[in-house]
């Protein structure tokens, strides 16, 4: 068997330049993946927002609770 070196030092700067370009690659994507992704959107509202839906320590039991339509109404109320 032959084993041309020419060819093998053509394969062995094939893999690294391979290499490189896919390095470059997910750099490129990794920037892009941080500027593009999505803001948290479940994380604490900040200022005047609340979490609508949030679970509260409610004086009482029964009549004093809320109940999930007066909940939901309040909600539309505020416009949220």
């Amino acid at each position: 068997m032959i084993i041309s070196v020419r060819r093998g030092l053509r394969f062995i700067r094939f893999i690294v330049f391979f290499a490189a370009l896919v390095y470059l690659f997910y750099h490129i994507m990794d920037f892009f993946n941080g500027w593009i992704s999505p803001v948290d959107h479940y994380q604490i509202p900040a200022g005047n927002a609340i979490k609508v839906f949030q679970e509260t320590d409610w004086p009482g039991t029964g009549e004093a609770r809320p109940t999930m339509a007066e909940r939901l109404r309040l909600f539309y109320w505020y416009g949220e």
